[in-house]
């Protein structure tokens, strides 16, 4: 190399000009380098607008291909970025189909953005059909597997808690698999079911539970679920007609396209679960203090040296994991999906757990040149659930804290109160963990729902298609439940017993339509018409026997089913793609009531305005439609069986009737109405769907009424007029009202950060208008919502002009300083005394306002979101303050004491009254603010050389805080009575998800 320097010193000494020359050149060549780099990073600008009025679009993304680099367009529509040679620039936009355009030679790019036609045919399922989303005109919400809640979820309807205006979800408590209660513009029934229909791939399910399991829709598996459609007003339900009064629940589950190529997901989940709070009672310590103040030389004697805390010893943290594998493709042109799940689930109540293994497969196929459409589903889940006894939970509250756990003794070495003679005490509580480990209840559910449906488009007619739907729902149950004599004194003097119960159901459906759809010059037409048939069979046996044998043993079989008879229409009309109007008709036929009384008609009718399209150059709104919608539907499902008209009679439980030196079994006539039908509801909803351009806002507003009549109510009856003092008839009417509001908000959307935040905000007023079918003032209304603490009392009350379940309580009396004083309630009548006369309505258990709020954002490669939920304006009766809050609750009817509730520090409550229980005092507001969901992920795809494989990590957090003023352990209870309840956990969740 010196050689060459050299070289070059001699040529540059002997030459001057030729020097120059050189040196020309060298500048030449870096003058060519330097401009080759700032050629490579060379600046574009331009505007974008949209083509059709030609208006700027702020907030556009302008991303340079393959690369991190980007901007965004500013309020006038422009931008400007730096670009390397060979550029291509990605533009993309919500509401518009992405673009993407080479930069060639050129420094100044507009661009015109064009309206996705996937959003805009973007289509929703509705009944018996699909139907594009902007041609909607009724009250329909549609969420998919993108916006599902995320983290540990093992039933379906977990996926959308506080996602929906107009839907509360209320989970029935924290143990494995347990169900929710799912109102959708409150409930329009009082005695008949309150819960919506729900439909999974065009199968309607029956709303009965399923022993075996704590949750009829635990069957399925979350991770196959594509999206749900609510149906909430009656124009958009009414096609369901009978089954449709308290709205409809369409879940269609993922499937393979044709576009498909071999795609393999898996994904792993692990949970920890752990309770939050303990219930508030007396520490060992003020319970000796307790004790040594109000009990006797006797009970003080029975106290212990410990400091036992027994609702530690008997909640855990509990793992769980869940486990799913699908694989999706296309095979000779035929779309599959198939996966299988496992879901592990630890309750934090020790024994509680359930084991899910489940399976599915989708079919898509076509034929005859895609005239010819297939739709095939199948799943099937395996469910093993411990169902642990919950009483174990309220004797774990009430368990004398100054005893060990365990004792040396021949009832299993637990501790366990004794009489007098050394057997177990009679009427004394038992162990709180004795009742887990001593006592089992095991039940296997094993559930399949499949269905096939042919859509067949006429060669000749290419207008009308049919469409047959064939499919069923099985299930079968199989429990077994043990008791050890050690457990109690009954369960000593019985010396044990072996239980079992079992329960088949075998349900089917019949689907025939057909579809005529025809677009003429400015107009379209979509007529449809068919027929269902519906059948639901159950069948249930179970039987106990005890080890002693002078016990009787008890034996008990049904056998039932119900049928459903339908015929039903639609219409769809469209003028200029701006006035829209849909007319249904249903007829249905329930073989639940007398022939006389067995069919009813369900009709309803909607219009929509598209008012955007009366704008020439709109650049403010993408949407903006206006809806009205009439509608009626029916009721059927009862509470007291499938014949509620006939003079059925029922086998006697225990009951022997002795005939010379056999035993024969009693049976009981039932209450019966030869006369009861369908309850009806008529429903009307005005609805304004609105989206702004610039501002990427969305949503919708709805006003809506809904009026229940000929309730089906259970009622008390005169003595002697029928078998029982109460009976099921139609009786009394019901109304909803209420306002819906939905805002969606993507505050930023560029190449880096995405934001989207949603919120929703529903009021609802529930009341009773009739409760008679003459007007009568001086009724009370009927008694419900029983207690503990007494015998046969109910602290609410349905009464005309009131909210259902509104409570039914005395009014305390406070003294100066605001504390109750014991015993003293106002006398309300002034009749001079205090009696159930005095009783008054105060407060309702249902909010008036549930709103839901969640964000999800993501920078690059990382993400963080959050579901939050609230109801306002709800109260409950803390039924464990009331019940456990007096210094007379520590003094059993034995040889035993208990433990209180701290309260009584507060009130200083010596004795517990039918009065006192029902106390106003003890109605507390639980109005809450809860974080459902806090969620990271973080997309580890670049750790994988090939490109093909995608990969996210998550931690998710679940029931992350509640703020409340209410003083038990949970606001959220569903009937409003805090009595005792299964914990609902915090949980804490790492997943793995894994594409290729």
């Amino acid at each position: 190399m010196n050689k060459y320097f050299n070289n070059w010193k001699v040529l540059t000494a002997a030459n001057v000009q030729r020097t120059a020359y050189s040196k020309g050149i060298v500048l030449v060549l870096l003058a060519v380098m330097l401009t080759s780099v700032t050629f490579a990073q060379k600046t574009v600008s331009g505007k974008v607008t949209d083509l059709t009025d030609g208006s700027p679009l702020p907030g556009v993304a302008v991303a340079v291909k393959g690369t991190t680099t980007g901007t965004q367009t500013d309020a006038s529509g422009s931008y400007q970025v730096a670009v390397p040679a060979n550029a291509t620039l990605v533009f993309s936009f919500i509401g518009k189909a992405t673009q993407e355009i080479a930069v060639g030679n050129r420094s100044t790019i507009d661009v015109k953005l064009v309206d996705d036609n996937k959003i805009l045919q973007e289509v929703v399922v509705v009944g018996y059909g699909t139907q594009k989303k902007k041609d909607l005109t009724g009250s329909i919400t549609t969420i998919t597997s993108n916006d599902f809640v995320k983290g540990n979820i093992a039933t379906p309807e977990q996926l959308v808690a506080g996602k929906l205006a107009g839907v509360q979800i209320t989970s029935n408590g924290g143990a494995p698999g347990s169900g929710s209660r799912i109102r959708i513009r409150g409930g329009s029934s009082l005695s008949a079911s309150n819960d919506p229909l729900i439909v999974i791939d065009g199968i309607p399910l029956d709303n009965s539970n399923v022993s075996g399991a704590a949750n009829p829709l635990s069957f399925i598996n979350p991770n196959d679920i594509e999206s749900f459609n609510i149906l909430k007003d009656a124009s958009a339900a009414a096609i369901y007609g009978s089954r449709a009064a308290n709205g409809v629940i369409i879940i269609t589950t993922k499937k393979g396209s044709k576009k498909d190529k071999l795609n393999v997901a898996f994904s792993t989940l692990f949970s920890s679960a752990s309770r939050v709070n303990n219930v508030d009672v007396l520490t060992a310590d003020e319970f000796r203090t307790a004790v040594n103040t109000y009990g006797t030389a006797t009970q003080q004697k029975l106290m212990g040296n410990a400091n036992t805390n027994w609702q530690d010893q008997i909640f855990r943290t509990a793992l769980s994991s869940d486990n799913n594998l699908s694989v999706t493709g296309n095979l000779n042109l035929m779309p599959y999906r198939v996966s299988v799940g496992y879901t592990k689930q630890n309750g934090i109540l020790k024994t509680s757990s359930m084991d899910r293994t489940s399976a599915s497969v989708g079919l898509t196929p076509t034929f005859l040149k895609s005239n010819l459409k297939f739709d095939i589903n199948f799943k099937y889940s395996s469910t093993k659930s411990n169902f642990a006894d919950e009483g174990a939970i309220g004797s774990a509250m009430g368990f004398d804290p100054t005893q060990n756990v365990y004792a040396e003794n021949k009832f299993g070495g637990y501790f366990q109160w004794l009489a007098q003679n050394g057997d177990l005490a009679g009427l004394a509580p038992v162990n709180p963990l004795a009742l887990l480990n001593l006592k089992s209840n095991i039940g296997t559910l094993n559930r399949m729902i499949g269905n096939i449906q042919a859509d067949y488009k006429f060669h000749f007619f290419p207008d009308l298609r049919a469409v047959w739907n064939i499919g069923f729902d099985r299930s079968n149950t199989q429990g077994d439940q043990t008791e050890s004599n050690l457990l109690s004194a009954t369960s000593f003097t019985n010396q044990g017993s072996v239980g079992y119960y079992t329960q088949t159901r075998n349900n089917f459906t019949n689907q025939f339509y057909l579809n005529y759809v025809k677009d003429l010059k400015g107009q379209s037409f979509n007529i449809m018409a068919g027929a269902e048939n519906q059948g639901f069979v159950r069948e249930n046996e179970n039987g106990t026997t005890y080890g002693n044998s002078g016990v009787v043993p008890v034996y008990s079989y049904f056998k039932t089913d119900y049928a459903l008879l339908s015929f039903f229409g639609r219409l769809n009309y469209a003028l200029n793609d701006k006035y829209l109007a849909t007319v249904t008709v249903r007829r249905d036929g329930s073989s639940r009531f007398a022939p006389e009384n067995r069919w009813g008609t369900f009709p309803s009718v909607a219009l929509a305005w598209k008012l955007n399209k009366e704008f020439k150059n709109d650049e403010i709104f993408s949407d903006l439609k206006l809806r009205f919608g009439w509608g009626l539907t029916g009721q059927q499902d009862l509470s007291t069986g499938d014949y509620p008209y006939l003079n059925a009679y029922t086998k006697g439980q225990g009951l022997k009737y002795q005939f010379g030196d056999r035993y024969y079994d009693v049976l009981r006539p039932n209450a019966y109405d030869p006369n009861i039908k369908w309850e009806q509801t008529a429903s009307t909803n005005l609805g304004l769907d609105f989206g702004l351009k610039k501002a990427r806002i969305s949503g919708s507003i709805d006003v809506y009424q809904k009026k229940t009549t000929d309730l089906i109510n259970e009622i008390d009856v005169a003595a002697g007029s029928n078998f029982s003092n109460k009976v099921t008839t139609n009786v009394g009417t019901l109304e909803n009202k209420g306002l819906e509001v939905v805002i969606n908000y993507t505050p930023i959307m560029n190449k880096n950060f995405n934001w989207d935040i949603s919120g929703n905000f529903t009021y609802n007023e529930r009341k009773i208008t009739a409760l008679t079918k003459v007007d009568n003032p001086t009724y009370v209304g009927v008694l419900v919502g029983g207690i503990s603490g007494g015998v046969g009392n109910y602290a609410q009350v349905h009464s005309t002009g009131y909210e259902p379940n509104t409570f039914f309580v005395y009014k305390q009396v406070y003294d100066e300083a605001g504390k109750p004083i014991e015993g003293l309630f106002a006398d309300l009548n002034g009749d001079g005394k205090v009696t159930e006369l005095d009783r008054y309505r105060y407060q309702s258990a249902v909010p008036r306002y549930f709103l839901g709020f969640s964000s999800q954002m993501s920078y690059k490669k990382a993400s963080l979101g959050f579901v939050m939920r609230s109801n306002i304006g709800n109260y409950a009766l803390n039924n464990i303050y009331s019940s456990m809050a007096t210094y007379q609750n520590i003094t059993g009817a034995g040889n035993f004491i208990n433990n209180v509730s701290a309260n009584v520090l507060e009130t200083n409550f010596k004795t517990r009254t039918d009065q006192t229980i029902l106390s106003d005092y003890y109605v507390q507001n639980a109005s809450f603010l809860r974080m459902d969901n806090l969620n990271v992920g973080y997309n580890l795809s670049d750790l994988f050389k090939a490109k093909k494989i995608q990969a996210q990590l998550s931690f998710v957090v679940q029931n992350v805080f509640v703020i409340t003023k209410y003083k038990g352990l949970d606001p959220e209870i569903t009937d409003g009575i805090d009595r005792q309840i299964y914990p609902r956990p915090r949980t804490y969740s790492v997943g793995l998800n894994i594409n290729f």
